[in-house]
């Protein structure tokens, strides 16, 4: 009978600290968004909406997150500020991603003005992990990329990616996953003729076949003015595009 009371209880103590561990998740987001430090950034925030989608996913101060072909660092910046001192971010591009971003990459982490943050720069097919040591994992606005072919790309295999993600997370870490929406049924196909766009459905099949569980999704970022069948680059659409927000746990 004692044990079974203390079980009770403990659970009973477990749930009264959620509230409390998802507000500081809250506060030490919207801390991170109005580091001055971001003042470059803050205008891209009204079409990204980047509080929402970390509140979303669930990113905690003290976590360590890789943020996966991570472009300019835009979320990477937050992400440093959100986890603090104690967590740390992986900022990870490959050389594809690098040629576009010029001097961006050196001025986001100049100098120390990110101590946590540890710059990778790796072909997709090098990563690797500790096994368990990620907490989470944002893909944003890449994952299309996997299945993205022309000259000077580099082949990824979808498959192994998921598989080395799915390794190095800890058992019931966070995958936020943010795309633009190709047109319903077009699976992998949008990516590859140039739209960088891909299917919801098919992310979702494909990241689940990997072991992954869909924990929730938002229309956070819905636009459905965006009729998905427009290059995302189009000046038309470009910042605007209709795009889901998935969030995917490593089983327990």
């Amino acid at each position: 009978m004692r044990r079974k009371v203390l079980r009770v209880m403990m659970v009973a103590i477990s749930f009264a600290l959620l509230p409390c561990v998802a507000q500081a998740g809250s506060e030490a987001i919207s801390a991170a968004l109005a580091h001055p430090a971001r003042e470059a950034d803050r205008a891209d925030d009204a079409n990204r909406k980047p509080g929402e989608v970390l509140d979303f996913v669930g990113v905690e101060p003290g976590m360590r997150v890789l943020d996966l072909l991570a472009g300019g660092g835009y979320y990477t910046e937050i992400l440093s500020r959100v986890v603090g001192n104690e967590g740390s971010v992986i900022f990870h591009n490959n050389a594809a991603y690098r040629q576009f971003l010029g001097e961006a990459l050196a001025k986001r982490t100049a100098g120390s003005r990110l101590p946590n943050v540890e710059v990778l720069d790796d072909e997709v097919a090098d990563l690797e992990f500790e096994a368990g040591e990620l907490d989470a994992v944002m893909f944003v606005l890449g994952f299309h990329d996997i299945y993205y072919k022309d000259d000077g790309w580099p082949d990824i295999d979808g498959e192994e990616l998921l598989a080395v993600l799915y390794r190095g997370m800890r058992a019931g870490g966070l995958l936020g996953v943010v795309d633009h929406s190709a047109i319903d049924g077009a699976d992998a196909l949008d990516s590859g003729t140039n739209l960088h766009r891909i299917d919801e459905a098919f992310t979702r099949r494909t990241i689940e076949a990997a072991g992954f569980v869909l924990d929730d999704e938002s229309d956070i970022l819905r636009n459905a003015a965006d009729d998905r069948s427009i290059q995302v680059f189009d000046a038309s659409i470009r910042r605007k595009t209709d795009r889901f927000v998935l969030l995917f746990r490593k089983p327990s």
